[in-house]
């Protein structure tokens, strides 16, 4: 019995890349198809984005383009602009309202910015802590903030601080014999601050959620190493939340900048004259309006505007520039 060998025949690369199946190549017309449908996902997209792109062009940006334009011409929202080149500028800069106007809105942004954070820092710490009806006083501290710049507010505000109000009397009893708030010169900007200083919900919210990201164990070893609750603080919470707070200031900054209804209700209606008692609530939005629409000098507002604009944008760039010194981040930057 003789037996034979079997060999399996070898197959080389290129014999088993032919052997495999292949993928038929694409068709010109599945290209051109492709290409159909991408087009119209594309002009779909647009679309959708073109009701913000018509607001953004007509409602932001054409009239932020016009405003330019009249800030060097003189335009009374009748008569056509006639061009004056840098002539509003200049008239600024030698104008004692305006300068007054600056003056005021500065002491403002110094003063109610650092106080409305420091309390909204200052309740978001006692929040933060789990406590029996937590929930109400959040609600609570927040409500303020859920009214803003309104109407109502500075309604309610006039009559408390006004001559003879409630805050006058109670204060009466302590021995205090002002004479209302809103209509000294040397009370009046205190009366706007602590309005502003009352609504701190908003960032007060924000910090709570800043602090709840503070690691517990970092106190815990901080107590152990003996440091008390001053030195936590300013070594554990405010590092931490250094962001927080640069995100905080920097809002606050440039809403304060642009403080206009509380000043215009609050001491309008009780002095009978824009700018308050001797000019004492002459903030620079107010003088901006006075100018534009009571005395019918756009192009003057307009370069006011511009002016506006210009200095919060220093004040951004200073505090951009500021934080690699003072606002650490968890990555180990600043």
């Amino acid at each position: 019995m003789t037996s034979t060998d079997t060999h399996t025949p070898v197959v080389d690369g290129e014999e088993r890349r032919a052997r495999q199946p292949r993928h038929p190549a694409p068709s010109p017309g599945s290209d051109a198809t492709a290409r159909r449908r991408a087009r119209r996902e594309t002009l779909a997209g647009y679309l959708f984005l073109s009701p913000w792109c018509l607001g953004i062009l007509l409602l932001t940006l054409g009239p932020m383009l016009v405003s330019l334009y009249l800030a060097f011409t003189d335009y009374n929202l009748f008569d056509s602009p006639r061009w004056v080149g840098l002539q509003n500028f200049s008239e600024m800069f030698s104008d004692d309202r305006w300068w007054q106007s600056v003056r005021v809105t500065g002491v403002f942004v110094l003063i109610a910015t650092p106080l409305k954070l420091a309390i909204a820092l200052g309740v978001a710490m006692l929040l933060v802590k789990p406590r029996k009806g937590q929930g109400f006083y959040r609600s609570a501290f927040y409500a303020p903030s859920l009214i803003g710049a309104s109407v109502s507010i500075g309604i309610v505000w006039r009559a408390l601080f006004q001559d003879d109000a409630v805050v006058d009397r109670s204060l009466s009893l302590f021995g205090w014999t002002g004479g209302g708030w809103v209509g000294d010169p040397e009370w009046s900007i205190p009366t706007l601050i602590a309005l502003s200083a009352w609504q701190f919900g908003a960032p007060m919210v924000i910090f709570l959620a800043g602090l709840k990201q503070v690691p517990r164990e970092l106190y815990e070893a901080a107590q152990v190493d003996g440091a008390g609750a001053w030195r936590r603080f300013c070594s554990i919470t405010l590092p931490m939340i250094s962001p927080v707070v640069f995100f905080n200031l920097l809002l606050e900054i440039i809403h304060s900048f642009q403080i206009f209804t509380s000043a215009l209700v609050v001491a309008g209606p009780v002095v009978g004259r824009a700018g308050g008692p001797g000019d004492s609530l002459l903030v620079y939005t107010w003088y901006l309006y006075e100018q534009g629409f009571s005395n019918l000098r756009m192009g003057y507002a307009s370069a006011m505007a511009w002016m506006l604009l210009a200095g919060i944008a220093v004040v951004t760039a200073a505090l951009f520039w500021s934080q690699r010194r003072w606002v650490h981040y968890e990555e180990g930057g600043r």
